[in-house]
């Protein structure tokens, strides 16, 4: 018989750690979820452990038997990250510590500066220029100084975020609006200039699919997850295409507005402190996460648009079926 190697996911009830439970599933693993506030509908096959990644006790005794833990969990709306965010990665590394795990990262683009521009690879530079930059330069920093203590770790690093399960991202809450028909396009940069966007199930296979080859990995691994590099023409593009909304308007993401609220909100504050992301071409170079996994790591970018606005509610299921004959015309 073939024990099962266990995976324990913090923060499952966020985009990226849903889809992580699902595709460590798909792949065989026994998946345990520590989460803040238990889901009203609970995936099968998955446990379901109620604590706070900010209680050191409960990520340790949710970690017990765990060969992997994937640390998934973020303060929400941008609230919070100088008090919340290096205390529970901490707890999750004495955890794997304690336990033998490796830790996974999805890492960010908040890592770079100008100087790393445009083009991001696993060597590039580091030097953010805003305080949530230097917090996840930090994050990483740590990461690696565990591989002393004989923790191993892995970082797969994204662009922005979409996906049918995440709500708190640009395109769900910038660039379109969530739970509402597709009638208009609200793009945060210059719509000539390149950005990097990653499909949340996407990110979720391939940190399976490396985790299946732990022999390989070295005890820290950085991979570059490269996905759709598109510009603000492209997108309103697709977006056309997949709604079948051929006169969909575009325009500009009201940032004087964002600037006028952040006084009195923090999430807006630390918005426009992340603008410089979307005034320079910005691409994530996949070529060693291809070497290592071969070219078939994206979904064509039609169907992950479409999946992800069912999923957010922008397409409905009468919609759906129509949708295809349309924007072939377009």
């Amino acid at each position: 018989m073939t024990t099962r190697q266990t995976a324990l996911v913090i923060g499952a009830n966020g985009g990226i750690g849903r889809e992580t439970c699902l595709a460590l599933q798909r792949h065989g693993w026994k998946v345990r979820a520590l989460v803040r506030t238990l889901p009203s509908q609970h995936l099968d096959g998955i446990e379901w452990l109620q604590g706070d990644a900010m209680n050191a006790d409960d990520v340790l005794r949710a970690a017990a038997g765990a060969s992997v833990i994937v640390h998934a969990v973020n303060p929400p709306g941008y609230r919070g990250w100088d008090q919340l965010v290096l205390p529970m990665l901490d707890h999750t590394i004495a955890a794997a510590r304690a336990h033998g795990a490796r830790v996974v990262l999805p890492g960010t683009i908040y890592n770079y500066g100008p100087d790393a521009f445009p083009t991001l690879r696993e060597a590039s530079p580091q030097h953010p220029p805003t305080r949530k930059g230097e917090i996840r330069t930090e994050m990483e920093r740590r990461l690696q100084a565990a591989t002393a203590d004989g923790v191993r770790v892995l970082v797969v690093r994204c662009g922005d975020f979409f996906g049918p399960r995440t709500g708190g991202s640009w395109l769900s809450q910038g660039l379109v609006r969530q739970g509402a028909p597709v009638k208009r396009m609200l793009y945060p940069g210059r719509y000539d200039i390149g950005h990097s966007w990653a499909y949340l199930p996407d990110v979720a296979e391939t940190i399976a699919r490396l985790l299946a080859r732990e022999s390989a990995l070295a005890p820290f691994e950085s991979f570059h997850f490269g996905g759709y590099w598109l510009d603000g023409h492209a997108m309103a593009a697709a977006l056309r295409r997949v709604t079948g909304n051929a006169s969909m308007a575009t325009g500009h993401f009201p940032w004087w507005l964002a600037r006028l609220m952040s006084p009195f909100n923090e999430t807006m504050r630390e918005l426009c402190k992340m603008r410089y992301l979307w005034r320079a071409t910005i691409r994530l170079d996949d070529g060693k996460l291809k070497a290592r996994l071969g070219d078939t790591l994206y979904t064509p970018l039609d169907e992950a648009l479409r999946t992800t606005l069912i999923g957010i509610g922008c397409i409905n299921e009468t919609q759906r079926s129509g949708t295809s004959a349309v924007a072939a015309s377009i």
